[in-house]
């Protein structure tokens, strides 16, 4: 009998969170499927030939976390993997005539949401047979742009946490890696853009962006690496962007 391999994956409703889940289904993991759209994560299921659970919490609300992953059914709990991948982008504009609002969503859920998140599953990877933790960062965090100053701050935080958690886990073996996308069109620069969808394709125009499925074949890559293997760190660019913020687009 073939050893069951669990992967719970936040953010999974859509963009890189929604891929992953289909390209680790096809690597015969089952999926803890987390977000705060049901009706996606249903169809998500609906979609996977692997089995499924759902958790609908939102990662900013710590006690909704915790009582969401102590809750999960006990033939549910030996959790291999985890893929923190809930987070977003608010608003795109220098410090100075920044919105705080804007400030809070994206520290609470890129920075405070991934780390509630791995508090809450850590326990379960210590108990299981293999463990990996992925935490999706961005290019941003490696480099800051013009009116991205905190969104930058949130990725790299996310850098931070995970060369520590890595440092903290160590003993343990349990792996831990980050991925750090450049342009990936998804859904992101709509939330970024409160639902401006004409300004959101701008962002893409001519660069021919990586798609989610690109960032998802990346990270399958990481976990299904040797256990003997940890890829630590991971950019991953289209080929017409050099860095945070230039970028050859096609005229």
């Amino acid at each position: 009998m073939k050893e069951r391999k669990i992967a719970l994956i936040t953010g999974a409703s859509s963009g890189i969170g929604w891929s992953t889940a289909l390209a680790l289904a096809e690597k015969d993991y089952d999926l803890i499927l987390c977000g705060r759209r049901s009706e996606r994560l249903q169809q998500l299921s609906d979609t996977v030939k692997v089995e499924t659970y759902q958790l609908i919490f939102d990662v900013r609300d710590k006690q909704a976390v915790f009582q969401a992953i102590e809750g999960l059914p006990e033939r549910w709990k030996s959790i291999n993997v985890l893929l923190n991948n809930a987070g977003n982008a608010h608003g795109l504009d220098a410090v100075q005539e920044a919105n705080l609002d804007d400030w809070d969503a994206m520290i609470d859920s890129n920075v405070k949401g991934l780390m509630y998140v791995t508090k809450a599953v850590l326990p379960l990877l210590r108990e299981s047979s293999w463990g990996h933790i992925v935490n999706v960062g961005s290019i941003a965090g490696k480099e800051a742009y013009p009116k991205g100053s905190v969104y930058c701050a949130s990725k790299a935080a996310v850098q931070y946490f995970t060369d520590g958690l890595r440092l903290d886990l160590n003993p343990e073996l349990i792996r831990v890696s980050a991925i750090h996308p450049g342009l990936v069109e998804t859904e992101f620069s709509i939330v970024r853009f409160k639902g401006d969808t004409d300004r959101s394709k701008t962002v893409y125009q001519g660069a021919d962006a990586l798609r989610a499925e690109d960032v998802a074949d990346a990270i399958v890559y990481m976990v299904e690496a040797p256990k003997s293997v940890t890829i630590a760190d991971l950019v991953i660019l289209p080929t017409r962007q050099a860095s945070a913020y230039v970028i050859n687009r096609e005229s």
